[in-house]
């Protein structure tokens, strides 16, 4: 894999993990996602 894009992916895990970890847990139950299950969300990403 490419090391730029490599690189960005691991941007675009670290984004998605940091801003669903800022949502109250009221709002993450509202989108259907609980905190055991933000890093599985921002891992689809990473791929």
């Amino acid at each position: 894999m490419n090391p730029l894009r490599l690189a960005l992916n691991w941007v675009n895990y670290r984004r998605t993990i940091s801003e669903l970890s800022n949502l109250s847990n009221d709002t993450l139950s509202d989108i259907g996602v609980n905190r055991y299950q933000i890093r599985n969300i921002a891992a689809r990403s990473f791929r």
